[in-house]
């Protein structure tokens, strides 16, 4: 089948595996550095206690066979070791079958990660991340030149999370029609970054500039990545763009590194060899007869599932990031559909004092990500990926985002449990545990130009209420 394959993609294979690999190294560091105070045996939300309640079925997981914290951390760090080899390589000097195991068992392990995270791995970065793993299986290696219906696949998935969030973004929030959001989007982000403050300072014809570029990026570009070369690349290099553009912006775990390897299979490999001086394309050998049988049957597999996302898609009542099988393939994608005008926060504070009076002395829990100290700088955080600090920032919106666990949370501050205390940057009761602990309500808003000289203040918040009441613990 001479159709099958097309080696002019072999430099966009080579980066989009690499990188590809990278960011599982990343999700699986994460995981490694995070399950036991938010999914272990004793957790906020512990996995012996979903598994229980949720069959094979619905969330297939080889913890659903066993679990233990040992186990998980085997896992994670295994899904670790084997990113490292990938990034470096390891798939293209190993035959083509061992290769597509090589993709297959990460792919397997994270996905039996992310079915049993709950809410922690509930993001959309997490689904797109195995959708995309999920097709790298069937990318091949050096051996082959790079099948042209996994590139299409590609293609799709970056269409589905581009248009999908366009679409999402012009059915829900009336700011996106009139040129606005960006008025308010950059402070009220779940996790601005060093510049965020800068970007929020431009001026306001800039923003209605940002976000006319967004609406192309994101409903006119899409459609474009299926047009003949050099108009794909050319696309293809323009999505690129506005995502680094919000790399720059925020943080946003892996969400903008991954949409841009997605783009990247679009480029024309050949040509951007010859832009960046690079050698000409190696020499591939014939797919065997088993390889494009079984791209053949994984390709038709994928476009049967696409009628729910297609549906989604045309729907008025589109929903985004969702899940139409366990197995998250040909999942729907979408991002800030609304965009909140004010930026609220949860801060915590304890006490280590006997009795609670007047003149009670509070201090504050300090995150690694999420704002908190007005003068610290918002950090960079991205493509790492901080779970507690984004659902914080939930809960700040609503407390039925943080009901599921938020007590859980408490309790472990007010045992000082370790593995709860690693989540955060600062703990200001290293000794001994505080005696009562509190959950207060501010309203934060970026300082101007002029505070920030006079007072080095990133940010100015003002108290607008009690989250929680002081609470202790019980006995």
């Amino acid at each position: 089948m001479e159709w099958f394959a097309d080696g002019d993609y072999w430099l966009s294979r080579l980066v989009f595996q690499r990188g590809l690999a990278v960011l599982y190294f990343i999700a699986f560091l994460s995981t490694a550095n995070q399950f036991r105070a938010l999914i272990g045996e004793r957790g906020l939300l512990p996995v012996p206690r979903f598994v229980a309640s949720v069959p094979f079925r619905r969330s297939p997981s080889i913890f659903q066979l066993h679990y233990s914290d040992r186990s998980f951390a085997i896992t994670a760090w295994t899904g670790t070791v084997l990113s490292v080899a990938l990034a470096v390589g390891a798939a293209d000097r190993v035959p083509l079958w061992a290769s597509m195991l090589m993709w297959a068992v990460p792919w397997v392990l994270y996905l039996s990660v992310v079915n049993v995270g709950q809410t922690w791995f509930g993001f959309m970065w997490e689904s797109l991340l195995l959708e995309a793993g999920f097709l790298a299986i069937f990318l091949g290696n050096e051996d082959v030149p790079p099948p042209v219906l996994v590139l299409f696949l590609l293609r799709w998935l970056l269409f589905r999370l581009e248009f999908g969030a366009g679409l999402i973004k012009l059915r829900h929030d009336p700011c996106w029609r009139d040129l606005t959001c960006l008025y308010y989007h950059h402070e009220t982000q779940p996790m601005p970054g060093p510049l965020t403050w800068y970007f929020h300072r431009l001026p306001r014809p800039l923003h209605r500039v940002e976000v006319a570029a967004s609406h192309v990026a994101q409903l006119v570009a899409p459609v474009m990545l299926f047009a003949p070369q050099p108009i794909a690349s050319v696309v293809a290099g323009f999505i690129v763009v506005t995502q680094l553009w919000l790399v720059a912006s925020g943080n946003f775990a892996w969400l903008n590194w991954l949409t841009i390897l997605l783009a990247v299979t679009a480029i024309d490999g050949v040509r951007a060899a010859d832009v960046l001086g690079l050698p000409q394309p190696p020499s591939f050998a014939a797919p065997p007869t088993w390889y494009e049988i079984t791209v053949l049957a994984v390709a038709g597999l994928m476009v049967l599932l696409s009628y729910w996302p297609v549906r989604n898609l045309l729907s008025r009542h589109q929903v985004m990031n969702y899940s139409f099988n366990p197995f998250h393939l040909m999942n729907t994608y979408g991002a800030f559909g609304t965009i909140g005008r004010t930026r609220y926060e949860v801060v915590l504070e304890g006490t280590d004092e006997p009795e609670i009076t007047d003149d009670t002395v509070w201090q504050a829990y300090g995150f690694k990500g999420k704002p908190g100290d007005v003068r610290r700088m918002p950090p960079q955080v991205a493509p790492y990926h901080l779970r507690l600090d984004w659902m914080m920032w939930f809960a700040a919106i609503s407390p039925a985002y943080a009901g599921p666990w938020f007590t859980a949370f408490l309790v472990k501050l007010l045992d000082n449990d370790p593995t709860v205390l690693k989540l955060l940057r600062h703990n200001p009761f290293p000794s001994s545990p505080p005696t009562f602990l509190r959950a207060r309500l501010y309203r934060y808003r970026f300082t101007d130009r002029h505070e920030l000289r006079q007072t080095r203040a990133w940010w100015h918040r003002t108290l607008v209420g009690e989250y929680v009441p002081p609470v202790a613990k019980a006995g």
